[in-house]
């Protein structure tokens, strides 16, 4: 298990070496097995619903270079994000800890400071070369130890500020949301400008990356699948006529919390016509392929480098994408649809291909995973667990269980997620005192759809209550004084020199 220090211990000595290893010749080894520390090139995406990929049996979309990727590794097929929105799950990851430890609430957010104790920092320290190549929604004067390559592709100024919607403003918009205005085919975007240039940044470093250099730390982060959904006519025509339409049981809409009710209103995703919601979804699966291939000519560049045998590839991403399902767009809830994301581990100098991992895990479980690979001494209050003895031998026990937390836009209070094994518990704040707090309860080995709320069955009172206090617990504070703290923060916003 990685060796703890304490945040003193780590601000104080943050320059320090790790005593697990040395340097020799730029390289970084561990004197308990002599071997050498391994690069670490981690590929994250942006908003790649799980559920569209072929490694995860998805059987219409093409992703060959993810699917090899996973041939060549283990598939994960319960990993969560620790927040279902971008700035939040990648700050999480960043620091390795809840977005309700660091006030990682929104968008809008930053870290509690410019030298904030992170997994970059932890690694340099540790011998590493810590780099950034494409979007991670950083606020521009802060990097969290990272040097970015590639070009600046972090310009976002972060103001802290937010809002609750008034929880009885359930009346739907006009219109839909311009968003779905943006769901057509050609050969340029935003999105595909960026993407490109993270692949050519990437690419260009693994091509001038020597072996005896010492060991790196890659971030590329692509924007792909992320709306806005246009891509190059020939990926649409692939999947036109193909992808099946959501499944929206009768009175499933009416049923659902408020919060996600108010998710419809305030996206005005409402009432969508079928033809938008059908081309939407069949761009996403083109817009995953095309993400693919980008990912290919990466994967290629590292294949035919100098450093490909020292390198461990980790493929993720911030969160999902709803495509319609449950009524909702985008992420921003609970369902797997938007909380579940891909996980992808290769090494076959170290882990046999081909596995699979069916237990729960999140991104603060990788992170403390990637700082046991570097041999980085982290913070003894960071959460999460490594996962490389479990992804040294299949038979390791595992905790099995994820939390996930959403506290940001276009809702009447916050949420907190827990999966634990088959059972998957959300937890609604209250509103206000006119509006109490709301449960969810799915049992996901028979209803993986999560169409079933089990909460209001009585035989279910006890699970629920043992989940509920398991959340406090690891939570370190009731989600109801989180809504409230969120709330002050966002009244106060932040002060900028």
């Amino acid at each position: 298990m990685t060796t703890e220090m304490n945040r003193r211990d780590f601000l104080s000595k943050g320059a320090a070496f790790g005593v697990g290893g040395f340097l020799l010749s730029n390289r970084v080894l561990d004197v308990r097995t002599g071997a050498k520390r391994p690069n670490i090139l981690f590929i994250i995406s942006d908003e790649h619903n799980a559920g569209v990929l072929g490694a995860d049996g998805n059987s219409i979309i093409r992703t060959p270079s993810l699917d090899l990727l996973a041939q060549r590794g283990l598939a994960f097929e319960s990993c969560y994000c620790n927040s279902p929105l971008c700035v939040p799950s990648r700050l999480s990851f960043t620091s390795g800890k809840y977005i309700s430890r660091v006030g990682a609430w929104s968008n809008n957010c930053w870290l509690p400071s410019a030298d904030y104790p992170s997994l970059a920092h932890v690694l340099n320290a540790a011998g590493y070369e810590s780099l950034l190549c494409g979007k991670m929604h950083y606020d521009r004067t802060r990097r969290y130890g990272f040097t970015e390559i590639g070009g600046n592709m972090n310009n976002s100024k972060k103001t802290g500020t937010g809002s609750r919607r008034a929880a009885d403003n359930l009346t739907p918009k006009d219109g839909i949301s311009g968003r779905f205005d943006k769901f057509y085919t050609a050969e340029d975007s935003s999105i595909l400008t960026h993407d490109r240039k993270v692949t050519a940044g990437t690419m260009d470093f693994l091509k001038n990356r020597k072996a005896s250099d010492k060991p790196f730390f890659l971030i590329a982060g692509y924007l792909a699948p992320h709306f806005p959904l246009i891509v190059p006519e020939q990926y649409w025509q692939v999947y036109e006529g193909r992808v099946p339409m959501p499944e929206i049981p009768a009175g499933h809409l009416e049923s659902q919390p408020r919060n996600y009710k108010h998710l419809r209103i305030g996206f005005n995703v409402e009432d969508a016509p079928d033809d938008i919601v059908r081309k939407g979804r069949e761009l996403y699966y083109g817009l995953t392929q095309w993400l693919d291939d980008e990912i290919g000519k990466v994967l290629k560049a590292l294949k035919d480098s100098e450093v490909a045998d020292d390198t461990v590839v980790i493929y993720t991403t911030d969160h999902g994408e709803n495509i319609g399902e449950h009524g909702l767009w985008w992420k921003n809830c609970m369902y797997d649809h938007a909380a579940r994301v891909p996980l992808i581990v290769s090494w076959p100098a170290r882990f046999k291909g081909g596995q699979r991992r069916t237990q729960a895990c999140s991104l603060v479980d990788v992170n403390r995973t990637i700082a046991e690979l570097g041999g980085a001494k982290v913070p003894g209050d960071w959460n999460g667990d490594s996962m490389l003895r479990w992804l040294d031998h299949p038979g390791t026990e595992w905790k099995d269980w994820a939390i996930s937390e959403y506290y940001a836009h276009n809702i009447a209070s916050g949420f907190v997620m827990l999966r634990m094994g088959r059972y998957k518990y959300v937890y609604h704040t209250p509103a206000d005192a006119e509006h109490p707090a709301e449960r969810e309860l799915y049992d996901l080995s028979t209803d993986p759809g999560e169409f079933n709320n089990l909460s209001g069955e009585p035989e279910h009172s006890g699970r629920i209550a043992a989940m509920h206090a398991f959340l406090l617990n690891e939570l370190a504070e009731d989600p109801d004084q989180t809504e409230q703290r969120c709330r002050a923060d966002y009244a106060a916003g932040y002060s900028r020199s």
